[in-house]
């Protein structure tokens, strides 16, 4: 699988890395549906045995829930996959979620996932989102300070703009940005993609699928079923009309393209995403080991300049 650096690190990731949002599992405001521990375990070691070599996960996801499935996940496994994970998000017996760059917030969800994830050092700690906005600075500057203490190695942010990264920069270096890219929502290639690439700021692109919208197993029957599973997506704009008809039509294509290389929808949406010089890595989302077949053909295969203009016409 090809690799990278990533950004100012001396990281050296796969092109895909394994993302644990859906296994949080259900129960908290933003879950992707009931989930199976078995199968997100079962995900993650087929994951790194297919040669990823680290996952991404969050301690808003499923409100602790995903890093205690992670650190069940890497027991005794080899090689050892690098572990990244976010912070900012905090919440408490209600289970309602919060927003918080406090100093004292920042390093006690540091203490917390380094419970859970089972680790002496976190290998990327990062920014979940950058809210709220007055507190930017405070925020950085305590992760700046879990760094030289050692309790993670290198520091990153998500959902960051421009602006925000600067003034982050002007406190400690930014190893990494993680924002969202899709062939669907490409707002990112105006600014923020061209900054880290001038700034040797690694990205980590997340939802290349489009919350598995791309994947070409989504159907309409699958979306009408999401809300009695508690499944956030249905509530997303890009999984309600009129985008769902547009979007649908355009796993077609993608189906097209991807049937002249023996590939699925869902590696020609990871392609795409891909092939952006500024693009360190795409997160994959996985729920079962099932679900490699279908993203794992895009780690070495990239889409040629006519088929990135025949998706281009699509979207036009």
């Amino acid at each position: 699988m090809q690799t990278k650096q990533l950004g100012n690190s001396d990281l050296t990731i796969t092109s895909l890395g394994i993302g644990a949002w859906a296994m949080g599992g259900g129960d908290w405001a933003f879950g992707w549906g009931p989930q199976d521990d078995t199968e997100s375990i079962a995900a993650i070691r087929a994951g790194v045995e297919s040669g990823m070599n680290w996952i991404d996960t969050a301690a808003v996801y499923g409100l602790g829930h995903s890093e205690e499935v992670v650190a069940k996940a890497l027991e005794g496994l080899t090689p050892r996959p690098y572990v990244f994970t976010k912070c900012a998000r905090i919440w408490g017996e209600d289970r309602k979620i919060g927003k918080c760059l406090k100093a004292d917030s920042v390093r006690a969800e540091c203490e917390a996932s380094l419970r859970r994830l089972k680790v002496e050092a976190i290998d990327l700690y990062q920014v979940h989102w950058p809210e709220p906005d007055e507190d930017v600075e405070e925020g950085w500057a305590e992760l700046s300070k879990l760094r030289t203490e050692g309790k993670v190695r290198w520091i990153g942010v998500s959902n960051f703009s421009v602006s925000q990264m600067r003034r982050a920069a002007a406190i400690a270096p930014i190893t990494s940005l993680q924002p969202p890219y899709s062939m669907v929502v490409p707002d990112v290639e105006k600014e923020i993609l061209p900054y880290c690439l001038e700034n040797n700021i690694g990205t980590l692109i997340y939802s290349p699928m489009k919350s598995g919208l791309l994947s070409g197993r989504m159907t309409r029957e699958r979306v009408a079923a999401m809300e009695a599973d508690g499944d956030h997506r249905q509530r997303t704009p890009h999984f309600q009309e009129p985008l769902l008809t547009r979007n649908l039509n355009l796993v077609e294509l993608l189906r097209e393209i991807g049937a002249r290389h023996g590939k699925m929808p869902g590696e020609v949406a990871i392609a795409w995403a891909l092939r952006h010089p500024a693009v360190t890595a795409t997160i994959v989302g996985l729920r079962s080991p099932a679900q490699l077949n279908g993203t794992i053909g895009a780690a070495e295969w990239r889409l040629t300049e006519g088929e990135v203009g025949e998706i281009a016409t699509f979207l036009a």
